[in-house]
């Protein structure tokens, strides 16, 4: 019983406390709780961002295990220029292309920027808009059939609400690479959406 108070009391002092000062107090202390806390707060976004990348329930389980072990062995290198929940998804993604890659479900397409322009097309707005009519039924299906890192775009700008600075961390990316390969993945959802549904 007193255990049980204990653990209550621990997650109510904690609950207010930044991602931030947790992982300083880890780096200070290396006492296992603040870090346990931080897995606590973040394993199911970390688990459903795994989920929706891989289709595969196991899959995500190990992933999510696997990222968290690398979250563990990294966290010294944790910088503070970015939100913990940015440095963390940005492993998840990487994690996640990895193991796509060594299933040999993808291969990536070689990005051709030199033609880009940073400037949208004026058809964009009205594809965003129409992307965002698709039922959610259907946006699953339309998801599973682009290649991933079409969809990982696409999740991390809208399911994830990252920005499009954000996302350029994560993905190590300038942003008109960013914001090309979000076009180009919104134009894909679109064909698709027509092909299995018009």
């Amino acid at each position: 019983m007193i255990k049980f108070f204990k653990a209550i009391f621990n997650k109510i002092s904690f609950a207010k406390v930044s991602d931030d000062e947790l992982v300083r107090k880890y780096k200070e202390t290396s006492n296992t709780k603040y870090f346990d806390i931080l897995y606590q707060r973040h394993n199911s976004k970390v688990y459903g961002k795994c989920l929706s990348m891989l289709n595969d329930e196991t899959m995500s389980k190990d992933a999510l295990q696997d990222i968290f072990l690398k979250v563990l062995l990294n966290i010294s290198k944790f910088n503070f220029k970015s939100k913990f929940t940015t440095w963390v998804y940005s492993i998840t993604y990487n994690h996640c292309i990895d193991v796509i890659r060594k299933e040999g479900k993808m291969k990536f397409e070689k990005e051709e920027l030199a033609s880009f322009s940073s400037e949208l097309e004026d058809n964009d707005i009205y594809d965003e808009e129409e992307l965002l009519r698709i039922k959610v039924h259907n946006l699953e299906i339309v998801l599973d059939s682009i290649p991933v890192k079409d969809k990982a775009l696409l999740l991390m700008k809208y399911q994830g609400g990252l920005s499009i600075k954000e996302m350029c961390m994560i993905l190590n990316k300038s942003e008109s690479a960013v914001k090309m390969g979000i076009k180009r993945a919104k134009e894909k959802s679109l064909r698709k959406y027509r092909e299995l549904f018009n």
